[in-house]
Formats: C-alpha cells, sequence, structure tokens
C-alpha cells in the first residue's frame, strides 16, 4: 500500500514527487512516455523560469528529473488505465497489475488543439508555439501570426502587439468568438491585422518559421504570408479522463480544485496543467506540485 501515487511526471508530478518524498512519503511515479519532463521537452527555450533564464527545455526536463533521482524516487512506466475509489484506499489500474494506494495526485497535464497541416509538428519550437506567454519575448519587434477567434487568441494578440512588430490574427470565421472588450482592445491596435475568413493550409521553414499559407475559405484564394512565429490558439484539452465520474470538472475538463490542490474527491489531488486556473507555466506546475504533495501527506496522516 503506497502512500501516495503520482500520475504524470512533467513539472507538477515531479515536483510533487521532490515534495513527497521529503515528507517520507511512501510514493511511486507513474509515466506512460519514456521519459519525465511533459510538455517542456518540446520548448526549444524557456526564457521566464526563475534563475534559469534561457534554459533548453529539454535541459529543464532532465534537471527536474534529475532532482528526483538524486533523492531515490521510484519510478515505473505505465500507462494508467483506470482509478477506482474505494474511500480510504485507491486502486490504479494500469495494463500489467493493480496498485493500492491512500492518495493520488493526478498531474497528467494537457494536450494543445493542433491544427494538423504541414510543417506544424516539424517546426515546433522553432516558431510554432502554443503559448504567446511563454514564447512571445522571443519575437519582440518581428512579424507573429495567431491562430483562432476566441478568448484566449485574443489575448496572445493583444499581448503580442505590445511587443511585436506586426501580428496577424488568422480566423476561418468572419467574425471573432471572444469577448467584445477583447475584440475592441485588440483592433485598437495600429499594428494587428485580421484576416478574417482564412486558414492555415501550411506553415513554411527551413530551420525556423519563415512564413504561412493561408486560404480564404470563401474564395479559395491562396497567399503567402512571411511571419517569424505563429501561435496557435484553437483550444486545449486537459488530460483528465482518468477522474471523470471521481472529481468534480468544468465544462472544457479541468479537475476543480484551488491553491491546495485539493478535489472534490477526498484522496485526490491535482497539479499542472490539468487543473483549473488561470494561468499554465512551469512555474504554476511546479508550485501545485509542492501544494498537491504537502496536501496529499495531511490526508493520509488523518485517516
Amino acid at each position: 500500500m503506497y502512500d501516495v501515487i503520482i500520475i504524470g511526471s512533467g513539472p507538477a508530478g515531479l515536483s510533487a514527487a521532490v515534495y513527497a518524498k521529503r515528507a517520507g512519503l511512501n510514493l511511486l511515479v507513474l509515466e506512460k512516455s519514456p521519459m519525465s519532463g511533459g510538455q517542456i521537452l518540446n520548448t526549444y527555450e524557456v526564457d521566464n523560469y526563475l534563475g534559469l533564464p534561457g534554459i533548453n527545455g529539454f535541459d529543464m526536463g532532465m534537471k527536474f528529473r534529475e532532482h528526483a533521482d538524486k533523492l531515490e524516487v521510484p519510478f515505473k512506466e505505465a500507462e494508467v488505465l483506470e482509478i477506482k475509489d474505494e474511500g480510504n484506499k485507491k486502486i490504479v489500474r494500469t495494463a500489467k497489475e493493480e496498485l493500492e494506494t491512500k492518495s493520488v495526485i493526478l498531474a497528467t497535464g494537457a494536450h494543445h488543439a493542433l491544427l494538423g497541416v504541414p510543417g506544424e509538428e516539424e517546426l515546433s519550437g522553432m516558431g510554432v508555439s502554443y503559448c504567446a506567454t511563454c514564447d512571445g519575448a522571443f519575437f519582440r519587434k518581428k512579424i507573429v501570426a495567431v491562430v483562432g477567434g476566441g478568448d484566449v487568441a485574443l489575448e496572445d494578440a493583444i499581448y503580442l502587439a505590445r511587443t511585436s512588430a506586426k501580428v496577424y490574427l488568422i480566423h476561418r470565421r468572419d467574425e471573432l468568438r471572444g469577448a467584445k472588450v477583447l475584440q475592441e482592445e485588440l483592433l485598437s491596435k495600429e499594428n494587428v491585422e485580421v484576416l478574417y475568413s482564412h486558414v492555415v493550409k501550411e506553415i513554411v521553414g527551413e530551420d525556423v518559421v519563415e512564413k504561412l499559407i493561408l486560404e480564404d475559405v470563401k474564395t479559395g484564394e491562396k497567399k503567402e504570408v512571411p511571419v517569424n512565429g505563429v501561435f496557435i490558439a484553437v483550444g486545449i484539452h486537459p488530460d483528465s479522463e482518468l477522474v471523470a465520474g471521481l472529481a468534480d470538472r468544468d465544462v472544457a475538463g479541468y479537475v476543480l480544485a484551488d491553491e491546495t490542490c485539493v478535489s472534490s474527491c477526498p484522496g485526490i489531488f491535482v497539479a499542472g496543467d490539468v487543473r483549473k486556473k488561470p494561468i499554465r507555466q512551469v512555474v504554476t506546475a511546479v508550485s501545485d506540485g509542492a501544494n498537491a504533495a504537502t496536501s496529499a501527506g495531511a490526508y493520509v496522516a488523518r485517516i
């Protein structure tokens, strides 16, 4: 019987593992991928994590894992298929076994909706980004595009307009879907151009993004738009299916929990991008991990 099983070993899961281990909890980290680190492994550079400016995302992930390894945190590569709630005991089922634990920390993260166009995967981290607040500083005084028409896309475009020379907002419909106040602010920016009724057909570049191939959905006409970077904001999906029916989630699937990371299901805690919160960054994921492990430790001591 484990005190806590941590599912996922991105920044949130690894932070939770370090705090749980230091608290003397009997723990296990389950990770379905061959390598820890989560989404940051695919990030070319992280420039906003305190004390580590400009660190490569892969190197950051490795440093986080090394910290956990130094403390002899036990890891197992396995995909979790189900979590069963049996009161003071949880059953975590993988393809090969069922594990018993007093508590679970869900740190499974989220994944960005993709455009699914040529060049997107190849140039990810090399001008293709899914986080304006993470990567916007790299495009100061450069030309960028934002794809999407909802609140996140509008917020990203407004954010980028503060420092970028030019921002294109590309939306497939003939009107934006975001809040009116955001639309008004966006359209007041002189360096923002909205390309309505357009979709991205291809992202082009050798080693970095150089241009976009766009198509007018009404006429079928194609055109090239030179850009240095493209920020894709067409949705994000939390990987929270394991607690569906166990813990409360919002309509988008994010698990509801405050800064203590305590979910509505006793003994299940949530950390990182899978939790409903306003900012999803490495620093907030690490903070969640610390809070979740602390809350889990207090729970285990009570039962």
